[in-house]
């Protein structure tokens, strides 16, 4: 693992025992009540856009979280780490804003400090580690190590320090956890507060954007490496990949078109036969570095021939499985999408995240590729559904596009991308529906779809005519001519349908849109949104005989919950 993750490691031998004599006092000094690392605060702070943040852009947001993750660095900490005086270390070097734990193949700390210069005065006091087996590179990474750091490593019956989480709760726990709620409505909110990102695994997110920044500095000083995808629009879940994009634009001169003086920078580039081929060129040289030299990225793959060429590998310090691209800009035109229709209104992302992890219970969709319906998908269908509702909750991209501002015009690769970008323009029409109505009516809307002649637009919010063959057809947003969809075949859209029919015709049911209380047992029977994200014992065992017998409509998971509800209300 030595040679994977090449990090500096923190020389706190001698002066930092001496550090420790003034702990609590010092402590005090420093922080008072800035930092968020204490065990007082709340461990579970989610990110989402709240009143402060509602009408902030997408790029305002992203070049805040930017700049502080310039301001961070990420610490591997013995298991049994002492927090105060951890902090209280740190501190000598500025003051610091933030500061929380995880795990991933051990424990980490991210530390943002207030302003850069900690970060020259924390470098000053790191070393490279002497290794004897192997040779070192002396690359100044913001990954440091703590070892060996006496007493910071408080290994007499302390307590590790509170990490926060990574991942997502297992699904049968997230089932017992929404069994025990008093609504459907609630069920839903509790699954969203459950999966949806905290703010510190965002904050982790554009940390490790901004150490592969580094790296790719070395050939272009002032290029951006910017999260997209869902670790930015509002629609991801614990444990989802990291998407980037490595960003040349921001490039000093490189939009000019014509020079203020005599004289123009001769840029050292070689020119290719393509855009295509320069982007290839590019993640080539950088994957070939992030390979040797970035610290705690492995599995390094090029992959350079796919419609959009990226590199990928995973960072082993945070746990994340990353895609990097370049020349991606429509992606992130998406992504700002996205981010714009889930902060419209709350139900958007509520009804997205409830839809997604019931497709995931049912295997509608998949981490791997295939003709299963993708997330983006998903989500497209849920926006296009609620710009269909008698009263529109969601405005079409159109009229988007019509509210928007000179600064919002955007145009990438022949395709206008624009629209507002600005909140505060956008009036929203008075929908009053529940969670519970916009469920039911989601699966009842998808139940009846005329999939086999119409397709998905939310630039107009109508269905309109499919221009090919496809069994399902969702138009790209920003790309007319393409279909986000195509990979699904007529096998999964038939199980979507079916699925959307079987629970839609369970939410009617009494039996299953009422809390069903246990008698001192402590476990709830699956009812409302829990009882739909059952695993089907139908499609189990169709697996092996499909080709046999066609899925009844009653299928065995009805009624195993129906069998399984009567018999507790005999008990209680």
């Amino acid at each position: 693992m030595a040679s994977s993750i090449a990090v500096c490691r923190l020389n706190m031998r001698g002066r930092l025992s001496k550090c420790f004599k003034k702990v609590d006092s010092c402590f005090q000094r420093k922080f008072g009540t800035n930092t968020t690392a204490t065990k007082t605060d709340a461990p579970n702070k989610k990110y989402k856009i709240d009143s402060k943040d509602r009408n902030k852009s997408f790029y305002t947001v992203q070049e805040e979280k930017i700049e502080q993750a310039e301001r961070s660095v990420l610490i591997s900490c013995p298991a049994k780490t002492n927090e105060k005086k951890f902090l209280n270390y740190l501190s000598r070097h500025g003051d610091i804003n933030k500061c929380f734990f995880y795990e991933s193949y051990g424990t980490y700390a991210v530390v943002e400090f207030s302003n850069k210069e900690s970060l020259t005065s924390l470098h000053e006091g790191t070393a490279i580690p002497s290794i004897n087996h192997e040779a070192t590179v002396p690359f100044k990474s913001r990954l440091l190590s703590l070892r060996n750091a006496g007493p910071v490593d408080m290994s007499n019956g302390q307590s590790a320090p509170q990490c926060q989480p990574q991942t997502t709760i297992h699904i049968n726990d997230l089932i017992q956890r929404l069994s025990k709620e008093d609504s459907i409505d609630q069920q839903i909110s509790s699954l969203t507060e459950t999966y949806q990102l905290t703010e510190e695994n965002v904050c982790l997110r554009f940390l490790v954007c901004s150490l592969l920044k580094d790296i790719a500095a070395a050939y272009f000083p002032e290029c951006t490496i910017r999260p997209f995808g869902s670790s930015v629009n509002g629609f991801g879940k614990l444990g989802c990949d990291l998407d980037m994009f490595l960003d040349l634009d921001g490039i000093s001169g490189r939009n000019l078109k014509r020079p203020k003086a005599g004289l123009s920078l001769e840029y050292q580039t070689k020119r290719s036969a393509s855009e295509r081929a320069g982007t290839q060129s590019i993640l080539s040289v950088i994957g070939e570095c992030v390979d040797q030299f970035g610290p705690g990225c492995v599995g390094v793959q090029k992959i350079l021939q796919a419609r959009c060429p990226l590199v990928r590998f995973a960072h082993q310090p945070s746990g994340f499985q990353c895609d990097l691209t370049a020349n991606n800009r429509v992606a992130m035109k998406s992504s700002e999408l996205l981010y714009l229709y889930g902060g419209l209104d709350r139900r958007v992302r509520c009804l997205v995240f409830s839809v997604r992890c019931w497709a995931r219970a049912h295997s509608i969709t998949s981490s791997i590729s295939g003709a299963w319906i993708s997330n983006f998908s998903l989500t497209v269908m849920v926006l296009f559904f609620l710009q269909r509702r008698t009263i529109p909750i969601l405005p079409t991209l159109d009229h988007l596009k019509e509210l928007a501002g000179p600064l919002d015009k955007s145009v990438i690769e022949g395709n206008d991308c624009t629209f507002v970008s600005d909140f505060t323009k956008i009036r929203l029409q008075d929908n009053t529906e529940t969670l519970e109505q916009l469920l039911q009516e989601f699966f009842e809307f998808y139940g009846t779809f005329a999939f086999n002649c119409m397709s998905i637009n939310i630039r107009k919010g109508r269905e309109q005519n499919k221009p090919e063959v496809s069994p399902l057809h969702i138009q790209n947003p920003f790309e007319p001519a393409l279909n986000v969809s195509k990979n699904v075949n007529g096998t999964q859209l038939e199980r979507f349908v079916a699925l959307c029919r079987e629970s839609a015709w369970m939410l009617q049911q009494r039996e299953f849109n009422v809390p069903h209380r246990g008698s001192g047992t402590g476990n709830n029977a699956p009812w409302g949104l829990a009882a739909l994200l059952m695993p089907s014992v139908s499609q189990v065992a169709g697996v092996k005989s499909r080709k046999k017998r066609k899925r009844e409509p009653a299928s065995e998971r009805i009624k195993g919950l129906l069998e399984s509800l009567k018999n507790r209300e005999v008990k209680s």
